[in-house]
């Protein structure tokens, strides 16, 4: 008789532990979906297997349960299982939190019909890109090399690609990719965006063809999820592109994992269980049923991946030379506060607006960067001051000309515009702040007869949209485009002559100590979308704070400037990568339950920690974003000194499950060095 530890597929602290039933007859391995019977419940209920041995306690014997029946279609590898109990214990979730990550979503539903392999790999997004680059610059042979060499070792390697905007790191990723297939192993292409995802695949399609490549992201119905899971895991596919998520892919013998863009912050996990995509990657790459090689790429690193880098974690392939030997954009920076002086209250500057003239008659295009939505970001009485807010979230509704509504970006409640005042009853409404809308509409009446379009997520939510109008960029039908942070990173478009960054100040003011390394990034990404054909680029930043070292570097295009300056300021604070943060955040349906939550959490841990220690627990506060859909929030961060994670998260689990006994009236999550403290 064998025995199996089993995690029952049940989303709550009070059962987050193994259970132990018999096998009988069954063949149950490690890493099996199993039915089991549980609890009182009449139905059998879903588990995994984490273990199987051969004995038991004499005592235990006689009261087991017997698993039921195996789901031979579904089955996680013992990697997958290892991986997944790290997780539990680095980033204190449960166990079937982490283990739902390598699942397939919509297994049950996987007799429905499926769709198009077009629909599923978003296939014939830019003729012109599909072209595999023949000749190697000095620079991505010297990087290809040393990666190759890694591979042929079958060790596991870090290695961060460091290349300016266009220096040709998509081509190194596919000759890194081909050499571990040749090898007969597995590869794994992370993007930080869906938006993305088209372009690299039609590269890596016309290479390797579709028939090799698997497709994971959000977008997919679960149906095709599904199917994409079942191809990689038969073998069928050997590469896997998608977006986070993909890091989960159930494949064997994985050779290399490629993490484009590595800086962005869509790699951190914003749901439970919240981990870091390049810390799940580093875990699965040095399995010792892997030994895989880790390969981020990025023209502005992370200020911890490069702090890494310099401490040896990481070993710098640098790649300082655009492709086509075309020079970097020229960056100009207005300070809008003189254009305001001098009688312009246009939210474009003319600087910018004659460059946009230049670039359009040299038969150019011209994409804005306003990482805002909407039409106008508040809406105000003038009378009183009243600001109309969301009744569920206590947020300032954003206006959205399209629709005349009034909208919330965090709970989606819509209202109309008001006549008159809630509160004073005078009609003296107004609207504040410009997001893509409005700037859509200024653009349309300043340049008559221009073809203009906006990507953001109010304009792309219908199926095939986004790529629709990538598509048609991409192809010269459409002279001005303007977006979100969308638009900003990683699409190609040879023709781009200028970039106009309209309010390069909003991510400066968010509260939070990453916002300068944002704001350099998002600057430098967008600029570098400019001028990646044969004649240099042009690019304005728009700026109420042009003496901002971050405006300053990123106008200058000097990353390592930057980090420089960032770095000291990290060390002295002891930020990553001299420390972790982390944020427990409280929620409950009163605000009274969450802040008393917030408090006994902050009493327990003080009197657990050393005297020298207790600094570095900051009280607890009401979140930055205190109440959504009518769930209050309260926030408590801990700044964890380096080698402390493992004794502060093991201090953190026994808070959790000591929350779990007492029946506890608030959820408290942890967040390990999130990147957003909203």
């Amino acid at each position: 008789m064998k025995y199996a530890d089993v995690v029952i597929d049940n989303k709550t602290d009070h059962t987050d532990q193994p259970y132990t039933y018999a096998c009988g007859t069954l063949d149950v391995r490690s890493g099996d979906k199993v039915y089991v019977p549980f609890a009182r419940s009449r139905n059998l209920r879903e588990g995994y297997v984490l273990a199987v041995s051969d004995q038991v306690g004499e005592g235990l014997k006689t009261r087991l349960r017997t698993i039921d029946h195996v789901d031979g279609e579904i089955s996680l590898s013992e990697e997958s299982i290892r991986t997944a109990v790290w997780m539990r214990d680095r980033y204190v979730c449960r166990y079937i939190d982490a283990l739902r990550c390598f699942t397939p979503v919509g297994h049950r539903r996987k007799r429905q019909t499926a769709g198009s392999e077009e629909e599923v790999l978003g296939i014939g997004f830019a003729d012109e890109e599909g072209e595999e680059i023949r000749t190697l610059t000095e620079e991505q042979s010297r990087a290809l090399a040393e990666i190759t060499e890694a591979l042929d070792r079958r060790s596991h390697s870090r290695f961060l690609l460091y290349g300016v905007t266009g220096s040709g790191k998509t081509e190194v990723y596919i000759r890194a990719v081909r050499h571990a297939l040749e090898q007969g192993r597995t590869a794994i292409v992370l993007v930080p965006e869906i938006s993305l995802t088209p372009q690299i695949i039609e590269r890596f399609s016309a290479v390797f063809g579709e028939e090799q490549i698997a497709v994971i992201h959000s977008r997919l119905t679960s149906v095709k999820r599904f199917e994409q899971w079942q191809r990689i895991r038969s073998g069928q596919v050997r590469i896997v592109i998608g977006a986070r998520s993909a890091v989960f892919a159930p494949v064997k013998d994985l050779g290399l994992i490629v993490v484009d863009e590595e800086h962005e912050s869509t790699y951190k996990s914003d749901s439970t269980p919240k981990y870091d995509t390049i810390e799940v990657a580093i875990k699965r790459l040095s399995d010792r049923d892997h030994q895989g090689v880790l390969l981020l790429g990025s023209a502005t690193p992370s200020i911890a991946t490069f702090g890494r880098a310099k401490e040896g974690i990481y070993r710098t392939l640098p790649m300082r030379s655009r492709y086509n030997e075309a020079g970097l954009p020229q960056v100009s920076v207005v300070d809008m506060r003189a254009e305001l002086r001098e009688g312009n209250r246009s939210m474009l500057s003319r600087a910018l607006v004659g460059q946009m003239q230049a670039q359009l008659e040299a038969g150019r295009q011209v994409m804005l960067l306003q990482n805002r939505r909407g039409y106008s970001t508040f809406v105000s009485c003038r009378e009183c001051g009243h600001v109309a807010v969301c009744p569920t979230c206590g947020l300032s509704l954003t206006y959205h000309r399209n629709g005349q509504k009034l909208s919330c970006h965090y709970c989606g409640h819509e209202q109309e515009v008001p006549e008159h005042c809630p509160e004073c009853s005078s009609r003296h409404i107004r609207f504040f702040g410009s997001g893509t809308e409005k700037i859509e509409e200024t653009v349309r009446e300043m340049f008559p007869g221009r073809r203009v379009d906006r990507i953001d997520l109010d304009s792309v939510r219908r199926k095939g949209e986004l790529n629709r109008r990538l598509k048609a960029f991409g192809r010269g039908q459409t002279d001005i485009l303007i977006g979100t942070q969308m638009i900003a990173k990683g699409l190609d478009f040879k023709n781009v002559g200028m970039v106009g960054i309209v309010a390069a100040d909003l991510t400066l003011n968010i509260p939070d100590y990453r916002s300068p390394e944002r704001a350099f990034q998002l600057i430098t990404q967008a600029a570098g979308r400019a001028g990646r054909g044969s004649t240099k680029g042009t690019v304005v930043i728009q700026t109420y704070n042009p003496e901002h070292y971050a405006i300053g570097f990123s106008a200058a295009q000097d990353y390592d400037g930057f980090f420089a300056e960032e770095l000291a300021f990290r060390r002295l604070m002891d930020y990553p990568p001299f420390g972790d943060m982390i944020q427990v955040l409280f929620t409950a349906d009163s605000y009274d339950d969450a802040a008393e939550g917030a408090q006994s959490w902050y009493e327990r841990l003080c009197s657990r920690m050393p005297a020298q220690e207790r600094q570095n627990i900051l009280p607890p506060q009401q979140a930055y974003m205190g109440r959504i859909r009518d769930t209050y929030r309260f926030s408590m961060v801990i700044r964890c000194p380096k080698g402390k994670r493992r004794e502060y998260t093991q201090m953190l689990r026994m808070l959790k499950e000591a929350d779990v006994r007492s029946r506890a009236k608030y959820l408290a999550v942890v967040d390990i060095n999130p990147y957003s403290f909203a």
